[in-house]
This record gives structure tokens, sequence and C-alpha cells, in this order.
């Protein structure tokens, strides 16, 4: 069949399958090849500056070792200072215990004590304790000063003091509401 064309009609038909074939090796062959180059040469400058990133982090490893070292010897201080997380009843004993010593330190005297339904503050357990002291107005502010220097973290959240006999208003009666805090059993795994 090709043989009964004439010469320009096989030299026309030639010429369709070469620009037939230029055009699918275009589409087929070089353009994806100019494609993947263009998008290679987008991240070049976001893999250069990653690079540069990972540099400057190799560069502060040891910077970063000490100051790791450094939070995690912070935290561990601040852990001594949290309660006996054994469960919420023994670290409100173990507040119970604290407070009374110090209200006996201070000169109090302790009337009363309830513990308090602990409630959650973000990663930590907050144990709150009641007490009820009663002594003269330099032993209620002993009494807090040693409760603010105490060896584990205690804070006041709460006081309320009267008087206990108006005709001599020498004695008062202070009601103190402390918390201690407790990593809960969830946070410590």
């Amino acid at each position: 069949m090709i043989g009964n064309l004439s010469r320009r009609e096989r030299l026309l038909i030639a010429l369709a399958v070469l620009a037939m074939v230029v055009v699918i090796g275009w589409e087929f062959v070089v353009q994806p090849i100019r494609e993947k180059d263009e998008l290679t040469a987008e991240l070049v400058p976001a893999r250069e500056r990653l690079l540069a990133r990972h540099h400057e982090l190799i560069a502060r490893k040891a910077d970063l070792i000490h100051e790791l070292e450094a939070v995690t010897a912070r935290i561990d201080t601040l852990s001594a200072k949290l309660l006996t997380a054994a469960a919420p009843p023994v670290a409100a004993s173990e507040l119970q215990k604290i407070a009374k010593e110090m209200a006996t330190a201070a000169g109090t005297e302790v009337r009363s004590e309830r513990i308090l339904p602990p409630v959650e503050r973000g990663e930590v357990l907050e144990i709150p304790v009641e007490i009820a002291v009663s002594g003269e107005i330099k032993n209620l502010v002993d009494l807090l000063a040693r409760l603010e220097g105490a060896p584990k973290l205690v804070t006041v959240q709460d006081l309320k003091v009267r008087v206990m006999n108006i005709a001599h208003p020498k004695d008062l009666l202070a009601t103190i509401t402390v918390s201690g805090f407790i990593l809960p059993a969830r946070a410590r795994t």
C-alpha cells in the first residue's frame, strides 16, 4: 500500500510520523523531566533552610543538652516539693500532719481538721485540707509564715479569722484552707 504512494506522499507521511514522535516524546519524556527539574529547583531553597537549621541544632547540641539537664534538675527539685502521690487520701494525711506540726510549732491550738475533696488543676491534683486553729495574732502570723516556708509546696487557699471572745479580743479562731499538690497516677506514667 505504501508502494502505491508517490514519493511526495511518502515524505509527508514520514514527516507526520516524525512530528508525532517528536510531540509524543516532548509530552511524555521531555515535559515530565522539565516539571521534575522545576519542582526540584523549587524545593532546593526550602531544603537548604532545613539543612541550615539542622546544622544550627547540631552546633547547639551541647547547649541544648545542658539546658535539658537544667530543666530536668528543676523538675526534680519541684517534684520533691509535691506531696507523696500514693493516693489523694495519703497525700491529705501527709498535708494534715505538716499543718498540725506547724500549728503546734507556732504555738496555736488545732481545734479541728477536715479533708476536702481533691481538685484537678491541669497536670496536678490539688489536695485541700481545712484546719481550725486558735491563738493570738502573732501565733497566727507565725503559722502562716511557717506554712509559706514548708518543705513541701503548701498554699493557703482561704483564711477566715474571728475573735473568740469579744470581751477579750486577744484570742482568735482562724479557719485555714491549705492545699498541697500531687501528680495524678495517669500523669506519672
